[in-house]
């Protein structure tokens, strides 16, 4: 009794754990549903939300009833062929089986169902999708076709085949454990010569005839679906590999795989109709010999057949066999990418130098950018920080502004949060005082002051400086990956820290969050599903959540964007802008598809395998509030034209976008990679010169990477192409030629989106007959030249200094191709030295042809290149050049070293008073910053630099 009761209680702890678990399941998923409701209805895209949700469901129903009633249907009818002898002897077992049948079916169909939920995109696309307006090469359909309708048709079929695979499993087990498969009968047969009796077995069928008929019936329909599914396949050998050649249709597939898919399915039909038939005549041989003939003639016709077509057909010949296909593959290629309206040009490169070469170009002198944004971020950190809770990205983005009426290229980042940072990690800190950062922080991109270190067109807190008042909070940016809980009522002392203080006066101020963003948690039920969702009970808890508060998530900017178009890829390169007022992240969505016919597939930075990609969206991210606005930028694009018409309010028209944000808006980097990448190749449309790859391009390894195999990033900057009239703003590349170092080719794109020539790609090719040098070898040569190393010695020779090379920029000017690279000096840290050193632009290398010049100034570069004096102006101010110091005890910033070589005239010491002067007010100035007196620190800087300009003049 004791034992049955434990038993019993056993039972019951099981199911109230099941009924536990399973409404725990319930619960969080509902909660899942609901909270990201409520966030798609905070962006104002709850049709986004519904419309996905509903065709999941919808998806989920459907793939799961077709699948679950296949396999269920083929149970019933097995249960129902029972032998009569069975369903009267034991009717208890059949109920049992039916159960099993019916959970097995509604498992296999749940499976399916969830496997289906996840294609909305595929089903969306099938019912919305527009035509292309063109045709592949081989088929003659409109590309849609495949891109749209294919994909759809190939999943129904693949889950109805898995619905009659598993039903026709099912109903052998069936049968065999219910006694329609019957056991072969025994003859006994008499040896002649030794009279005695051995057992004869027959080669019966041990199926009933009506087991026989289902199971006859079931292959047929199984054939059916096999033979449909081979039709279709002829048309996916457009996005096949053709034996690692290249993508799409080859000689071998016109000419055997093609013709192979249809005979396969011809014959996969007649077989289905010799099982149709053997559900009255049972003829199992035959049967069988048909399976037998679909098996062998799919691997004659499939597999040996297009193998001797290969090797013996077309391997001899391929170059020309090929031709026509590669042909149809290079055009296809190059349309998928967008650069079939490439502008290639034959350059031949001038060498020579002369005075007064670049007066043709004296207008792109002033724009060629000198301040790195993969060097100088540890200068934005120390000297813009302001506290270490802020921070900046490790790589810096480019951008433009007017400035004084004129487009000036700058270097820009957000002054984010760094939560990692907050000395106190408390709940309350992280998600309730330090929920934001603050402003905007830009320098010249063709500036320095006088101590090397950016020149600043905004900085500070607050901001200051020549761009216009604005809004400057960050509750959204790449660094907010936590949520945050903001918003108090009216009257309430503010918590969120605002601005940092500093100086005898400055306090720190604390600001109440006043933006439209974010979901409410006032209500004590939207408290309970935000601690559901995010597992964290001090929503439910603290204090600092009240009626009024708000919760901001799923800050990241383009996380964002994702989530409200999920069929975009995202480029992964957002940056913030000044725009209308107000601090915005700019984010580029692409369109992309693995299935357009015949063009070549890559693979993207995410791994995704793509082989058609158009930049078809322009996204902004409001800093504040985190509303996300979608710009039809490629409305030509016929897949955003399929996104439109599902979702007809979900993005604005191109004409929306404001002059400001158009002027911020450029040419995005990872579709430039791509294009670059392709290029390389597909520049050709030669099929003969394409297939022997003898005018390969490659993009040259990063000359300044650590480790091999990194290659030259892609560069913004304002360039003057040969023969224009104005510079405009672009992104530029280099190619050599395949395993060599010379310069092969110069890319570029028209970045400025407000120009008519947006997205123009223009190449110089250079001569084969001419040796340029490339970037590996023009760094080479800079590193080891003479006068660079002389310069670089009274910085690097102690060992208290480090040289850091910056970009390495490649612009077409004066008939040539001049490089031009930045040099900045940083003191290395180590235990006798304080931290906190950063790079400062100390020198410019110049090279041009063979002739290296190195100078303080850009200006000073050229003039020594060009003979003395390169014809025209680069618009720096001479007195923003760095000098040397003699006494180590004052460098004019923290990377200056001493340098013994300077002259001791009657003057020397007077100038040295003055160094010293300024290095006690830079180490006052650092003092200041240290301890968040920005205020105090600006003034000791401007004191220094008056000392530093003093030393300068005496040195005139």
């Amino acid at each position: 009794m004791n034992q049955l009761s434990l038993t019993r209680l056993q039972r019951v702890a099981i199911v109230v754990a099941v009924v536990l678990a399973a409404g725990f399941g319930i619960v969080t998923f509902l909660t899942h549903i609901y909270t990201e409701w409520l966030w798609y209805q905070s962006v104002g895209q709850q049709q986004v939300y519904t419309t996905r949700l509903i065709t999941a469901v919808g998806l989920f129903i459907a793939f799961a009833a077709l699948v679950a009633t296949l396999v269920a249907a083929s149970g019933l009818v097995a249960l129902k062929l029972r032998p009569a002898a069975q369903r009267s002897k034991k009717p208890q077992e059949g109920l049992s089986q039916l159960a099993i049948v019916l959970l097995v079916a509604l498992g296999v169909g749940v499976m399916a169902g969830m496997g289906a939920s996840s294609q909305v995109d595929t089903f969306l696309t099938w019912r919305g999708g527009q035509p292309f307006g063109e045709v592949d090469a081989y088929y003659g359909l409109d590309l849609s076709f495949y891109i749209f309708t294919l994909p759809w048709w190939r999943l129904v079929l693949g889950y109805v085949m898995t619905g009659l695979v598993v039903g026709g499993i099912v109903a052998v087990l069936l049968h065999a454990l219910n006694g329609a498969a019957q056991t072969p009968p025994v003859k006994m047969r008499a040896r002649e010569s030794a009279g005695t009796l051995t057992p004869e077995f027959s080669l019966s069928n041990p199926f009933t005839k009506a087991s026989q008929g289902q199971l006859s019936l079931t292959a047929a329909l199984i054939l059916v679906v096999y033979g449909v599914q081979q039709l279709l396949s002829r048309y996916s050998f457009t996005v096949s590999d053709n034996d690692e050649l290249f993508t799409g249709i080859g000689y071998t597939d016109d000419h055997s795989r093609i013709t192979a898919a249809l005979v396969v399915a011809v014959i996969s039909f007649i077989c289905a109709a010799v099982f149709v038939a053997n559900t009255v005549l049972r003829r199992w041989p035959v049967a069988v010999s048909a399976i037998v003939l679909l098996v062998v003639s799919s691997l004659i016709v499939s597999t040996i057949y297009p193998a001797i077509v290969q090797r013996f057909s077309v391997r001899p010949d391929e170059p020309i066999v090929e031709s026509p296909y590669i042909a149809a593959h290079i055009s296809a290629t190059r349309k998928a990418y967008g650069i079939d309206k490439v502008e290639i040009t034959a350059y031949s490169a001038e060498t020579n130098v002369s005075a007064g070469q670049l007066r043709a170009d004296a207008e792109a002198l002033p724009g060629i950018r000198l301040m790195d944004p993969e060097v100088i971020a540890p200068a934005f950190e120390q000297l813009q920080q302001v506290r270490g809770y802020y921070t900046f990205p490790s790589v810096l983005d480019v951008d433009r502004y007017s400035i004084d009426g004129q487009m000036t290229d700058a270097i820009i980042a957000a002054r984010e949060i760094d939560l990692a940072s907050i000395p106190d990690q408390s709940w309350s800190n992280l998600h309730t005082v330090y929920t934001h950062g603050y402003a905007m922080v830009a320098a010249y991109g063709n500036r320095r002051q006088p101590s090397g270190e950016p020149s600043w067109i905004v900085g500070d807190i607050p901001p200051t400086g020549a761009l216009s008042e604005h809004q400057s909070r960050i509750y959204f940016g790449e660094r907010t990956t936590e949520y945050a809980i903001v918003g108090a009522p009216e009257g309430t002392q503010p918590v969120e820290l605002d601005t940092p203080g500093g100086g005898t006066e400055g306090t720190e101020t604390r600001n109440t969050y006043a933006g439209s963003g974010g979901v409410s948690v006032g209500s004590l039920f939207n408290r309970l599903l935000f601690a559901l969702k995010f597992t964290d009970l001090n929503l439910l808890l603290s204090d600092r959540v009240n009626e009024e508060s708000v919760i901001l998530f799923d800050r990241v900017p383009t996380a964002r964007v994702a989530k409200i178009a999920p069929w975009l890829t995202v480029d992964q390169n957002p940056f913030p802008a000044i725009v209308d007022g107000r601090v915005v992240w700019i984010v580029d969505g692409y369109t992309t598809t693995s299935e357009y016919p015949n063009s070549q597939h890559v693979q993207l930075s995410d791994g995704k395998s793509v082989n058609y990609m158009r930049n078809s969206v322009k996204a902004t991210v409001d800093a504040l509030d985190g509303t996300v606005t979608l710009y039809a930028w490629d409305e030509t694009d016929p897949i955003l034209r399929t996104w439109m018409q599902i979702f007809p309010n979900l993005l604005q028209p191109k004409s929306g976008i404001s002059a400001d944000l158009l002027q911020h808006l450029r040419y995005p980097q990872d579709i430039f990679k791509v294009q670059r990448e392709v290029l390389g190749r597909y520049h050709t449309t030669n099929p003969d010169t394409w297939y022997q790859q003898s005018d390969l391009w490659q993009v040259p390894s990063d000359p300044r990477a650590s480790s091999s195999g990194v290659k030259e990033p892609p560069y913004y900057l304002s360039i003057k192409w040969p023969d224009d009239e104005q510079p405009v703003f672009s992104q530029t590349a280099v190619y050599v030629p395949r395993d060599r170092e010379n310069l092969g080719a110069y890319l570029a794109v028209v970045a400025d989106a407000s120009s008519p020539d947006y997205g123009r790609l223009r190449v110089l090719k250079l001569s084969d007959t001419q040796q340029i040098a490339g970037p590996g070898q023009t760094f080479n040569a800079i590193t080891t030249d003479q006068k660079v190393a002389d310069k670089l010695l009274p910085y690097t020779k102690q060992g208290s200094a480090q040289a850091i090379y910056g970009n390495l920029l490649t612009l077409p000017l004066g008939g040539g191709l001049i490089y031009v690279e930045p040099i900045y000096t940083q003191r290395k840290n180590d235990s006798t030295s304080a931290s906190g050193s950063y790079p400062v632009l100390r020198f410019v290398v110049v090279r041009f042809g063979e002739h290296i010049g190195i100078g303080d100034t850009l200006q000073e570069a050229l003039d020594t290149v060009f003979a003395g004096d390169s014809g025209a102006e680069t618009g720096e101010d001479p007195s923003g050049t760095p000098t040397t110091p003699t006494d180590p005890t004052t460098p004019t910033d923290p990377s200056t070293p001493t340098d013994p070589t300077q002259p001791t005239d009657p003057d020397a010491a007077a100038i040295r008073a003055l160094l010293v002067e300024a290095e006690s007010y830079f180490l006052a100035a650092d003092k200041a910053l240290q301890a968040g007196d920005l205020a105090g620190y600006q003034a000791q800087l401007a004191l220094a630099r008056e000392k530093i300009a003093a030393a300068l003049a005496g040195l005139r």
